[in-house]
């Protein structure tokens, strides 16, 4: 079980660049989205709430081909980018791109709680004593909601960890370039003798999830104790 063959080692590798990759470039969006969704009302937010969670309910393929269309060669913006020297199908960047809007509501809904949860009466305490909403926001909000931050990081992470469906639409399966941790047990599954280091694969995959579950649950206990202790 523990000895991983060089393809192997690659696909996990791999795996974690993207889905670090992801995480951290969703990251800035999904704090502006998760504050925009639990503090201020503006026409078209139930729809804003739905076009975030939509790759939840749709299936994973639908979302990789809408970004084929979209940032394909020839797509939409991605003919632009492609011109530009940008380009995403069948690379591991586009990938990235797949597991963040994969991971974006997993992210977005996390950190939205923890907006919710924060005391309105701390941020309108510090507008009284003259601080502006930037202020407010950098001083107040966003170190409070800090721990929800990291655990829909973390959760985000995790999912972008175990996608498959839209990036192998959207990027391919190719060895050392796009092909992670579950596409190459996919691959695994379809060659004879494939079954053991699909075996193993599926073992790594399972344990960072199981690491990454763990992190974010504690993130969160911590995060409902600190919040408890302004109250």
């Amino acid at each position: 079980m523990t000895d991983l063959s060089p393809a192997e080692w690659t696909a996990i590798w791999l795996s974690l660049k993207i889905a670090t990759a992801a995480t951290i470039a969703s990251l800035p969006f999904g704090i502006l989205v998760a504050y925009a969704l639990a503090r201020w009302h503006f026409p078209g937010k139930m729809l804003l709430n739905g076009a975030v969670h939509l790759p939840l309910v749709m299936p994973p393929v639908v979302t990789g081909f809408i970004l084929l269309i979209l940032l394909g060669r020839k797509g939409v913006f991605g003919a632009f980018l492609a011109s530009i020297g940008i380009v995403l199908s069948f690379r591991w960047t586009g990938a990235a791109v797949a597991c963040a809007v994969m991971g974006f509501p997993l992210m977005v809904r996390a950190m939205r709680l923890s907006f919710e949860s924060i005391d309105r009466r701390l941020e309108q305490a510090a507008g009284t004593l003259g601080a502006n909403r930037a202020s407010t926001f950098f001083l107040i909000s966003l170190p409070l909601a800090a721990p929800g931050i990291l655990a829909g990081a973390i959760l985000s992470f995790a999912k972008a960890l175990g996608e498959f469906g839209a990036t192998i639409t959207f990027v391919s399966n190719i060895p050392g370039e796009t092909q992670t941790i579950a596409s190459a047990i996919y691959s695994y599954t379809q060659v004879p003798g494939g079954d053991a280091s699909a075996l193993r694969l599926t073992v790594v995959s399972i344990a960072i999830s199981l690491v990454a579950l763990l992190a974010s649950e504690i993130v969160q206990q911590r995060a409902e104790k600190r919040l408890a202790s302004f109250e």
